[in-house]
């Protein structure tokens, strides 16, 4: 990992799935070209106005609410330096599946308000309570991304009341940080190289993370996906640097093990063992043996960024756990 932050400009060029798969496509055509016929509650009602929630504290949160109102409602919580774009892929197929999906930006992420100050899990939880309540979602599956798992984590432990699943994907959790109760995680020194790369060159740096490990793209034999890494440099661009800078602390020293022993909710855990940002052995299997009902789920050779690397398989795990 520390590697990592020192060879961004090294990093060699790789391909993962071709075509539509690597996108999940493949699952999709076949779906959409009969939606129309065989299932009108599937078909795409997405709302292209803007729509905001305003919090507590003054801070505008984007969302998107797509679907039927009255069926049950996926919420998506992204990664960092991301947006809720980032689960195009998932948000496409469960709103073909005849769901409600709903999608935010974290505050200083993407269209919401580019504060100064509250970027912290605290904060970021209160943000989706917020979005939750204007919303009235309940029996809603949160699904969180890296950073969205954790977010994911410490919204469940607190509104329960609302949840009927939660999905934690390549998650920070239980803590990624390096400390003497987590000889296995990071050490400090990796995210301050994190937080001196960003205020060096926020823009170099993020291309640098798309290009290489993220989606592993540096692995041997894989040829970049030019598409993935341009969506993924827009994305984090769309932020704000402070909230990003920021960040980086939330969802590296943040120790979300309360919040896991307190979620009682079905809970399933998927981590693919050659994540390069946020490693295997001490996220997923942790996680799940913190969980009063976690299921853990292991992707042999998938990256951070499998959710759209891998679209198609995990889409199909996900719907299987949410109907199950």
């Amino acid at each position: 990992m520390t590697a990592f932050v020192s060879d961004f400009p090294q990093a060699s060029r790789r391909g993962l799935l071709a075509g539509g798969a690597a996108l999940g496509l493949s699952s999709l055509i076949p779906t959409i070209a009969s939606a129309g016929a065989t299932n009108a509650s599937a078909s795409i009602t997405g709302d292209d106005t803007m729509s905001y929630v305003t919090t507590s504290d003054g801070v505008q949160i984007y969302y998107k609410d797509w679907g039927p109102k009255d069926a049950q409602p996926i919420v998506f919580h992204h990664g960092w330096p991301l947006s809720s774009d980032d689960w195009d892929a998932q948000m496409i197929y469960f709103l073909l599946k005849g769901f409600r999906v709903v999608a935010h930006d974290r505050r200083g992420h993407g269209r919401s308000s580019q504060v100064s100050e509250g970027h912290d899990m605290d904060h970021y939880a209160a943000d989706v309570a917020a979005v939750t309540a204007h919303l009235n979602l309940r029996n809603a599956v949160h699904i969180g991304h890296s950073t969205g798992g954790g977010e994911v984590a410490h919204y469940v432990a607190r509104h329960a009341d609302r949840v009927a699943k939660a999905v934690l994907v390549a998650a920070v959790p239980p803590i990624m940080l390096k400390t003497a109760a987590n000889p296995g995680g990071l050490p400090i020194e990796v995210f301050d190289g994190f937080r001196a790369n960003l205020a060096a060159n926020r823009a170099e740096f993020y291309r640098a993370v798309a290009a290489g490990p993220f989606y592993g793209f540096n692995r041997p034999g894989v040829t970049t996906l030019e598409a993935v890494v341009d969506n993924w440099w827009r994305q984090g661009m769309m932020g704000g640097a402070k909230a990003h800078y920021d960040g980086i602390k939330a969802f590296s020293e943040t120790d979300f093990t309360d919040d896991l022993k307190a979620i009682q909710v079905p809970t399933l855990v998927m981590h693919g063992d050659d994540d390069q940002i946020v490693p295997y052995a001490d996220s997923g299997p942790l996680s799940a043996a913190l969980l009063k009902n976690g299921t853990l789920k292991t992707y042999a050779g998938y990256p951070h960024g499998m959710l759209t690397t891998h679209a198609d398989v995990l889409n199909a795990d996900l719907l299987a756990f949410i109907k199950s």
